[in-house]
């Protein structure tokens, strides 16, 4: 069975940093790509970040470009989004997903990921 586990989260000060964790298991030979989702109160889910185990290829959602940066241990199977700068709209619980990259690389929309773990929370005070 496939497992990702979110972990890292916590409350921190507006410009502060914070680093999360997510360790996948469970794969065998399959193709797959690691991506960060959020959601805040009262909005959709959205893709923060992805990262391909394939090819190490990573996006970002424009609002955290230049401010985020996600990275993997390939021998681990462990994917880190590294947040520097933090906003208080940066406040959500964060996800870790997988996409398993059958019919083509995966963005950012949810419906692409097919094995969801559970989120960790992220709290930014202005």
């Amino acid at each position: 069975d496939v497992q990702l586990q979110a972990s890292g989260g916590g409350l921190v000060q507006a410009g502060g940093s914070l680093r999360l964790s997510c360790a996948a298991s469970g794969f065998t030979s399959e193709h797959y790509a690691i991506g960060w989702f959020r959601q805040a109160p009262g909005k959709e889910r959205e893709g923060v970040s992805r990262i391909s185990f394939d090819d190490g290829s990573t996006l970002y959602t424009d609002s955290v470009k230049g401010r985020f940066a996600i990275s993997s241990d390939n021998a681990k199977n462990t994917v880190y989004l590294q947040m520097n700068s933090l906003k208080p709209e940066d406040t959500a619980v964060y996800y870790c997903a997988a996409a398993i990259l059958k019919l083509g690389p995966a963005r950012l929309r949810t419906s692409r990921y097919d094995y969801w773990g559970q989120g960790t929370q992220v709290t930014v005070s202005s």
